[in-house]
């Protein structure tokens, strides 16, 4: 197929608000060796996507500036060494580029689209399952018959971790602002969810854990959080961080964590080397797609916005009255 010379892309032309989020042209990339160039089907629509439209979160050394962190689409151009993808449907968990007609990947960052899955669903998945994977999984240690505790259950992580966590015999806990999204968040399978702004979260996990606390807690708020997270963990628990929306610095009892043997981790994924993303790209396909594959994991989507509302999908985003994933749909 014959590639345009140039695309339509969604461009953040200074930091701020939505509204700084504006249709661009840009020229359709090239594929290297070991990439694929997508057409861009749906686009996933991220918190680190809100981060750096305000300026918080540079895309790393060689990204592109343009946002987006996952895509679904068709590839319609490979470099060497990946001309057998040629013509396949995929997902792909990308560093940047996605809010674009056309959007580069690497070949082994790429997963397969089963037939029966919408590409909106598929857009929906990257960012998400591997950021839950990687940091319950892999760096928390989750076992099966363990109790996780997750902030912000209805967001796009929160919804994962749910799925992901009773997929693989977890009991789920999770906090929500209200309890309209607590109804949510036990439809879509927690087996408790808390409403941090009428209960006090550690109090309710220890009702619900009969006073031992949890195994393992995600969290995404950092901040005065951290030592309440750790009050919430019982001997040998794990915190994981992902994301400080409550602030970077946190005061916690050391000596509290030493007594009863706590272990603190977190990571970001976005600025990993391709040859870790290719390793853990290769674990999801052996562990986890079979169940995308069968049906057995679906994301929680919550809307779909036309490509132009770029800015539309970020204001609600930042409003937090979402469920699940908000996706672009650029085709």
């Amino acid at each position: 197929m014959e590639l345009p010379a140039t695309m339509q892309a969604i461009a953040i032309v200074e930091p701020g608000g939505p509204d700084v989020l504006r249709p661009q042209e840009r020229p359709v990339p090239r594929p290297g060796p070991g990439q694929v160039l997508v057409e861009v089907a749906f686009a996933g629509v991220n918190r680190p996507d809100v981060l750096q439209r305000l300026g918080r979160y540079p895309p790393p050394p060689g990204a592109s500036d343009i946002p987006g962190l996952e895509i679904a689409g068709t590839v319609v151009a490979a470099g060497a060494g990946a001309e057998a993808m040629a013509g396949q449907r995929v997902c792909a968990l990308v560093t940047g580029g996605g809010y674009a007609e056309y959007c580069l990947a690497v070949a082994d960052h790429c997963l397969p689209v089963p037939g029966s899955q919408p590409l909106a669903e598929a857009a929906a998945l990257p960012e998400t399952l591997f950021t839950v994977w990687h940091n319950v999984f892999e760096r928390g240690w989750a076992t099966e018959g363990e109790t996780l505790l997750v902030h912000g259950g209805t967001s796009g992580i929160g919804t994962m971790a749910i799925k992901l966590g009773k997929l693989f015999g977890l009991t789920v806990i999770v906090t929500c602002g209200s309890e309209d999204k607590c109804d949510a968040a036990r439809r879509l399978g927690a087996d408790y969810a808390i409403n941090y702004r009428t209960d006090d979260f550690v109090a309710a996990v220890k009702r619900i854990s009969d006073g031992k606390g949890v195994e393992l807690c995600l969290d995404m708020v950092a901040g005065e959080y951290t030592q309440r997270n750790l009050d919430s963990l019982g001997e040998s628990g794990r915190l994981v961080t992902i994301a400080v929306l409550g602030g970077a610095q946190a005061t916690i009892n050391m000596a509290g964590l030493m007594v009863r043997r706590q272990t603190m981790t977190g990571s970001t994924l976005r600025g990993r080397s391709d040859a870790f993303k290719a390793l853990l790209t290769d674990e999801i396909a052996r562990n986890v797609w079979p169940h995308v594959e069968d049906g057995g994991l679906r994301p929680a989507m919550d809307r779909i916005f036309p490509f132009a509302q770029a800015a539309s999908a970020h204001a609600r985003m930042e409003a937090g009255e979402h469920v699940g994933k908000i996706v672009l749909q650029v085709r």
